[in-house]
């Protein structure tokens, strides 16, 4: 049989320092609060979808912008928001979106989107706490407040 020899390199899991902030995800209002800093002027140009990243104390740990649509949607992933939740070794996440038309009521591809999303990541013990609906006038919609999960 013939033995073949690896050139893979040993990996090793390493913590690095950053400037990001750390704040502490109690309530809805709370990442609201957060959320809406990652978005710019584009608010009621572009649908965007973010992924807020948590360590097991519900602090956060760092965002990652999954994808930015069009005026009327935009696609986000699974894969992705798997690949970025499992790689930052996160216990929680907090999906979020805008509507630029103003509208907060979550259609049903927002709902189904994030039971599809909550399925994935029960296989990594990783909780969706909420999934955050924003727009620029009329605030926030929170799945968690609604009851939806």
């Amino acid at each position: 049989m013939k033995k073949y020899k690896s050139n893979c390199e040993n990996l090793k899991i390493v913590a690095t320092k950053s400037d990001f902030p750390k704040v502490k995800i109690s309530q809805s209002r709370d990442s609201y609060e957060f959320i809406k800093n990652f978005y710019e002027t584009d608010i009621e140009i572009y649908e965007s979808f973010y992924l807020l990243l948590l360590n097991r104390a519900n602090t956060t740990t760092g965002y990652v912008k999954i994808s930015q649509g069009g005026t009327a949607g935009t696609v986000a992933d699974v894969k992705i928001i798997a690949k970025y939740a499992v790689d930052s070794l996160s216990s929680a996440v907090i999906l979020a979106h805008n509507h630029p038309s103003g509208n907060l009521k979550p259609s049903e591809a927002d709902i189904q989107l994030t039971k599809k999303v909550r399925e994935a990541l029960r296989l990594f013990d990783i909780d969706v706490l909420d999934h955050i609906i924003l727009t620029s006038e009329n605030g926030y919609y929170s799945f968690a407040d609604e009851g939806i999960f």
